[in-house]
C-alpha cells in the first residue's frame, strides 16, 4: 500500500480502531490469536485489557468475573469462589488461558491461569 494511501486510510479511522488494531497486534506478539476466531469447547490463550470487574455475590459461592477486550470482542473470566484477585481491576492488561466455552453466546472462560503483563502501549 502506498504511503499516501496508508496515511488517507489512518485519518478515516477512529481513535477506537487505532485502539483496537494496537490491541490486536499486542495480543498477537503474545501468540494469542483474536478471540473472534476461538472455538467453543477449546482450550484458548487471549491477551488484552481488562475493561471491567465485577462481584457477583451468591449465597454459598462468590465469583469474581472480569471482561476482557483483545481488539476483536470481549470474554468474560469468571473466577468461582472469589472476592477479589490482586491486580485483577479495569485497565490491568494480562494473558489468560482456559476453556472457552458460550453459555447463552457470551464468550467465558472459567477459573483462568493467568499472567499479568505490562501494557501494551
Amino acid at each position: 500500500m502506498s504511503t499516501l494511501l496508508r496515511r488517507l486510510v489512518d485519518l478515516a479511522r477512529t481513535d477506537d480502531d487505532v485502539a483496537a488494531g494496537e490491541l490486536r497486534e499486542a495480543a498477537s506478539a503474545h501468540g494469542c490469536a483474536p478471540i473472534t476466531d476461538d472455538v467453543d469447547r477449546q482450550s484458548v490463550t487471549i491477551a488484552g485489557t481488562l475493561t471491567a470487574v465485577t462481584l457477583r455475590p451468591r449465597a454459598t459461592v462468590p465469583a469474581l468475573v472480569a471482561e476482557v477486550f483483545d481488539g476483536s470482542a470481549t470474554v468474560q473470566l469468571v473466577w468461582l469462589g472469589r472476592r477479589s484477585i490482586h491486580g485483577i481491576e479495569p485497565g490491568t492488561y494480562l494473558k489468560a488461558t482456559g476453556l472457552l466455552c458460550r453459555p447463552h453466546g457470551v464468550a467465558t472462560i472459567f477459573n483462568p491461569a493467568y499472567e499479568l503483563l505490562p501494557h501494551h502501549g
